[in-house]
Order: C-alpha cells, then structure tokens, then sequence
C-alpha cells in the first residue's frame, strides 16, 4: 500500500479566510494606534474587527475540512495568523485602550507603577496566547485536568481567539471610549491576566466541535442560531460581552465544579474504607 505524504501545499479557499483573519488583526493594529492619537472611536473600531476575526478563524478550519484541503501549510500559515490577530492586537489593544489612555491622578507614582505592570501584564497575556498555540499545535488528544463529559470533546485551556474575544467585547462594549480611572485600571489588568491565566491552564473549556454545520440540524436550531444573529447584530455590544464572559467563566465553572465533586468522592471513599 502507498504510503500517503502530509500535505504541505497552500490551498486557495480556506487561506483567503486566514488571510483575512490576518487583515482584521492588522487593521485592528492601526486603529489601536489611531485611538490612542485621540479618536476613541478607532479603539471601538479595533474591538470589531478583532470580533470579524474570531469568525474568520472559525471559518476556515471547517472549510479546510469540509472541503478536504488541509494541509500542514494552512496549520502554519493559521497559527501565525493567530499570533498576531488574538496575540498581537488584542494586547496592544488592552494597553492603549486601559493603561495608555488612565489621565493624570493625584498619585503620580501609583500611576507610573500601574502603567509599568500593564505593560508587562498585557505582554504576558500575548506570551500566554502564543504558548497555547504552541500546546494546541504539537498535542496530540490533549485530555483537560478536569475531565469533563466522556465522549464530548474539549479545550484545554481557553483558546486565544476566546482570550481576545473577552478584550475586544470589554472595549466594544464601551464603545471604544476608553479607561480613565486608576482604579478601573487596575480591575482591567487583573481581567487580562486571568485572561491569560486560562489559556495556558489545562482546565476544560467546551469545543463546540460536535456541532457539525455541514449536516443536518434540527429546525430548532436553525431558529435558536437566527435570533443569536438577530440579538448580535441589534445589541452587539450586549449580547457579545455576555457571550465571551459567560465563555470564560464557564472554565472557571467547570473547574470548581470537579473540584467539588472529586472531594466528595474522596470523602465518600474515606467514610467506607472507615
């Protein structure tokens, strides 16, 4: 039997997505740099196409599979797109938008001290996103510390489009006018470290991969996935911080929850064994 070669060539359709991915996160990019030149609503901008983005990413792994086209060029050419539209922009992003933009206090030095941990927090949080790439791309059936479900696919850790998204619906939710409290400052930085935190955590975050778009789904669905569009498009701001929120805390959800159960099997095994 002849053996089958990886495929390393480049496949037209599902690039064009990652390529776009790409031009959403260099858009993104220079509209951090525009707002942070005094036009608040270029950081409103940004947020919106890093959230373009996060659909483009999800779109072109399923076309390269729905089509057949995967290659180890597109796994690449994906991953350093990733880097710079959910590493890269998010993070300066996150600092123009919540450190940069904190006006004068009466604590000049608590500011200067702030100003330098976000600069190191929002550069771990990229570090954290590249390093959960990095996992993602050489793991091969990565199991969660937490296991969840059997049979039901999972994340380990939160992925970077996911850690992105959380900045991007915070800013858009704002609608780009940005942080000029100290203190609102600071709440924003511990959100982007835990941010970070989870990506490379290995709790469990769901996949959404036994969703399956190109088969046939139940007429309720169908309706259920409409009206999240229509209630996205009419109260994007809204509706898109609930989801990347309530995304993330469903991590943190899910790992108090084994926590919890484990203890209590623990204890139970102890009261028999007694």
């Amino acid at each position: 039997m002849k053996r089958r070669h990886p495929r390393r060539g480049m496949y037209v359709l599902p690039s064009l997505f990652t390529a776009g991915n790409i031009a959403a996160g260099y858009y993104a990019i220079a509209e951090s740099i525009r707002g942070a030149a005094g036009d608040p609503n270029a950081f409103n901008r940004a947020s919106i196409a890093i959230g373009f983005a996060v659909i483009f990413d999800g779109i072109d792994g399923r076309v390269a599979r729905m089509t057949d086209t995967s290659s180890d060029f597109g796994r690449e050419f994906d991953s350093l797109a990733d880097v710079i539209t959910f590493g890269v922009a998010p993070s300066l992003l996150a600092f123009l938008w919540g450190v940069q933009a904190v006006a004068p206090s009466a604590y000049p030095l608590l500011q200067q001290r702030v100003h330098d941990l976000g600069t190191v927090i929002c550069f771990l949080f990229l570090i954290c996103g590249a390093c959960r790439l990095a996992r993602f791309n050489v793991s091969v059936n990565p199991q969660p510390g937490n296991p969840g479900r059997p049979g039901r696919k999972y994340f380990v850790g939160m992925p970077i489009p996911a850690g992105a998204g959380v900045i991007a619906a915070v800013v858009h939710y704002e609608l780009g006018s940005p942080i000029y409290d100290l203190w609102a400052s600071v709440v924003w930085l511990l959100l982007i470290g835990f941010t970070g935190f989870l990506m490379v955590s290995n709790w469990r975050f769901w996949s959404g991969k036994e969703i399956e778009t190109g088969g046939r789904m139940p007429f309720q669905v169908v309706v259920l996935l409409c009206l999240l569009i229509a209630v996205i498009w009419k109260f994007s701001e809204y509706a898109l911080i609930a989801i990347s929120l309530g995304y993330m805390v469903s991590g943190l959800l899910a790992r108090i929850a084994y926590g919890w159960q484990r203890r209590r099997r623990l204890r139970a095994g102890f009261g028999h064994g007694g």
